[in-house]
């Protein structure tokens, strides 16, 4: 049996969907369980700190993910474990977001220069 990629990432999603139904169940049961309890765990064993996560914080991301209310995507889940399997690092998966450009001249900064500080009240 060949097991892709695509493939366990629907399996993993599916898991995650379901835990995600207890947590939902509870948080009827009992309001604020969701945020006050579970989100925190969660947040804990998806390594949420580390820079580049790895393939033992996956599952717990994916229930993070399922947390928000942006639609889980099954294509981003598949790079994430094609990712994870290749061993390349998170740097090359992901390019650096660009630097800000620094303001080109000082007209674009407020000139305090003529500004009177002296108010009299």
């Amino acid at each position: 049996m060949d097991l892709t990629p695509s493939h366990l990432a629907d399996i993993l999603i599916g898991i995650a969907r379901a835990q995600n139904a207890v947590i939902d169940a509870m948080d009827r049961a009992n309001p604020g369980f969701r945020t006050q309890h579970a989100a925190p765990l969660i947040t804990l064993a998806a390594n949420m700190r580390a820079g580049n996560p790895r393939m033992i914080d996956l599952s717990a991301r994916i229930l993070m993910r399922l947390q928000g209310r942006v639609a889980l995507d099954n294509a981003a889940v598949k790079a994430d474990l094609e990712r994870l399997m290749s061993d390349a690092p998170a740097a090359a998966a992901a390019p650096a977001p660009a630097p800000a450009a620094k303001p080109s001249s000082t007209s674009q900064m407020p000139d305090f220069s003529k500004m009177d500080f002296n108010v009299k009240l």
